[in-house]
């Protein structure tokens, strides 16, 4: 329990070090809706682990209504967790989230698992030291490598690598839906990427026009 205290003190902290529009802890524990979040999901991941599913997920239901952040009490949190402004967060049950990770509001880590499939990791995975964006959707079991930034409003599908910043999203046609099965988010994991697709395009095409030039330089007399 002690230990539990002070991990409140420290998420306190966290807010006060990071939002400038924070002066201290009783400014933090009374306004930061996204510190409630945080507050609703430690109690609630207690009673998770301590194998009291129903209460716990009860406790996270009344914190969504209270603060707009929904936290499945299964996740997993490490310290320092900073939600700024906090409302339309969403993180679902098998998502890890490690040391010193910074969220805007409006982020989603989601599952891309189709439901009533199997159980097991559908969330993903967010490293120590990650900047997420308001408004991004992370989907699936991908991990986001340490010290990552992910711009505000991108769709992340795939592993993000350390260090790396992603930005951008631009929804644009696939392939025609043959399967009438149900995906969350609306996202396929084994759907192609139109921009990758194309620059494959553009890249062979233009490899077939260097050919070209250079054939044609060896005929043309000099």
């Amino acid at each position: 329990m002690k230990s539990n205290f002070k991990q409140i003190l420290q998420d306190l902290d966290t807010i006060t070090s990071k939002d400038p529009a924070t002066s201290g802890r009783l400014e933090a524990f009374l306004c930061s809706s996204g510190y409630h979040g945080i507050l609703f999901y430690r109690l609630s991941h207690y009673m998770w682990e301590k194998g009291w599913r129903l209460p716990a997920r009860l406790v996270s239901l009344f914190g969504r209504w209270l603060t707009g952040v929904e936290i499945h009490p299964g996740a997993k949190i490490g310290k320092n967790f900073f939600i700024d402004h906090g409302m339309g967060v969403v993180i679902g049950e098998t998502s890890i989230i490690g040391d010193n990770v910074t969220m805007y509001h409006g982020v989603t880590l989601g599952g891309t698992k189709s439901y009533g499939g199997k159980k097991g990791k559908r969330h993903p995975t967010v490293e120590d030291n990650v900047v997420i964006g308001a408004g991004a959707l992370v989907l699936g079991p991908i991990t986001i490598g340490k010290n990552a930034k992910i711009g505000a409003n991108a769709t992340v599908v795939k592993d993000v690598a350390e260090n790396t910043t992603v930005i951008g999203t631009a929804a644009l046609p696939v392939e025609k839906s043959k399967s009438k099965a149900f995906m969350p988010y609306g996202i396929d994991a084994k759907s192609e990427d139109p921009y990758e697709k194309k620059i494959a395009e553009y890249e062979e095409r233009i490899s077939a026009l260097e050919k070209q030039i250079a054939l044609l330089s060896k005929q043309t007399p000099q």
